[in-house]
């Protein structure tokens, strides 16, 4: 007789039950392919302990999504249908997650959410032609959902996230997606709202992991003083210190681990190697870490070059260093036109070919234009508490905490620019005379 459960130990939530279709999906090569996804890409280099996974992730998110069904009292297909959400929301990371998602983006116009969105419902392949002999067939994850009961439409819609892109810092490598939730789907809040899954877990994860102690989150009482009303997630008044935890280690995070100076080099370095090779981007959402650095090393020449430099941990340095603090406004505007991937690409070129040095080596990081522009971040920030007569206002407006976190600027500069060490000094100078610093 098949096994219709399982518990499965985890460090951050303890035990797991995972069971139903869902024992199907996570057993699925689409699902297995993560736990050689790392969490926080190549962080492990500034941070030792960092080797946790998108699996690992995921089956957090998915706990963390039932545990929140049921405390507001979702219907059984609803329930079903978060945690799906939140068993494959991560589905199509690309290696190294964030780190590489640019490139994936730029290469097909889709960010991982839309991108699983297509894997689930059959639209974009599951596995590369090499594994077709043990594969071809497979069906697609959506008639596995159907045949269980669980609408795929229901699961993709709430995988993928509303609204339009943005300028947001929810996304760990590039901070491009804004924090907008729909304020009439309470559902869909459960995997992207001010207070969600998705958000409780990576922080506390990755604390655990990096044993930075800023990524601390009171889940249990979060959980517990959730309500619904009118169609949107709030918070009761005694959750309200436990909100203040969540935005403020959300906050530290960021500013002390995802946006670290050093692991933005990293990924900037990681990104240098793809782009002087032959991969094809689009592709990327198939693989792992392993094959990754495996097909760069094979590429020979630049990819494999930098590649090891990475593995070896023979890192770039920075060359130009703006801080958030002493960009002139005039400066600030300028940055902001040169946000873009391929805006970017013209700059590090502009750049090398002043410093006479290969586009490979240097390396340009600027933070999105809205953080440039202005560091209010509302989106997933922003809150909303329930007083016992039924108010609901903005936690930014109950909390001077808050509010103040909502202003404050966690990537530490407006310009980073770096280089290998040798070259360091001729870099500083063309950035300065390309940009006029």
């Amino acid at each position: 007789m098949p096994q219709t459960s399982k518990v499965i130990h985890d460090p951050v939530h303890g035990s797991i039950v995972v069971d139903g279709p869902f024992l199907e999906i996570l057993d699925r090569r689409e699902m297995q392919r993560l736990r050689g996804v790392k969490q926080l890409g190549l962080g492990c280099l500034v941070f030792p302990g960092a080797n946790h996974t998108r699996f690992e992730h995921s089956l957090g998110v998915y706990h963390l999504a039932g545990r929140m069904a049921s405390s507001l009292g979702l219907s059984e297909e609803d329930s079903l249908a978060v945690r799906a959400a939140g068993l494959l929301h991560d589905v199509c990371h690309t290696p190294f997650s964030h780190m590489t998602e640019e490139l994936f983006g730029h290469a097909t116009g889709m960010d991982h959410m839309e991108a699983a969105e297509r894997l689930v419902m059959g639209a974009i392949g599951a596995h590369g032609e090499r594994d077709d002999d043990i594969l071809a067939g497979a069906l697609p994850i959506c008639e596995v959902l159907e045949a269980n009961g669980i609408p795929p439409g229901k699961v993709c819609g709430l995988i993928t996230r509303p609204g339009s892109p943005g300028g947001g810092l929810d996304a760990f490598g590039d901070g491009r997606r804004a924090g907008h939730f729909s304020p009439r789907d309470f559902t869909h809040q459960i995997i992207h709202g001010p207070v969600d899954a998705d958000q409780m877990d990576y922080l506390a994860r990755d604390a655990h992991h990096t044993g930075v102690a800023h990524g601390k989150v009171d889940i249990d009482r979060l959980i517990a003083t959730m309500r619904v009303h009118n169609d949107r997630i709030v918070i009761e008044r005694g959750g309200t210190a436990a909100a203040e935890g969540l935005m403020v280690a959300r906050s530290l995070m960021h500013s002390s681990v995802y946006f670290h100076r050093t692991v933005r080099i990293i990924r900037m370095m990681l990104m240098k190697s793809v782009e002087a090779s032959s991969i094809d981007a689009g592709e990327m959402y198939l693989w792992d870490d392993a094959g990754l650095m495996g097909r760069l090393a094979a590429e020979g020449g630049v990819p494999s070059m930098i590649a090891g430099a990475i593995q070896d941990r023979a890192l770039y340095k920075a060359a130009v260093t703006v801080p958030a603090e002493d960009a002139p406004e005039e400066l600030l505007s300028r940055l902001s036109g040169l946000t873009s991937y391929l805006k970017r690409r013209q700059l590090e070129a502009e750049i090398a070919d002043r410093a006479g040095v290969g586009a490979h080596e240097v390396a340009v990081d600027i933070p999105p234009a809205s953080a440039l522009l202005s560091k209010m971040s509302i989106g997933k920030t922003d809150v909303s508490v329930i007083d016992p007569e039924g108010r609901v206002r903005s936690l930014a407006r109950l909390s001077p905490v808050a509010k103040a976190l909502q202003s404050r600027d966690v990537f530490g500069w407006s310009l980073l620019v770096a280089s290998p060490a040798e070259h360091r000094d001729a870099v500083a100078r063309a950035t300065k005379r390309a940009l006029s610093l």
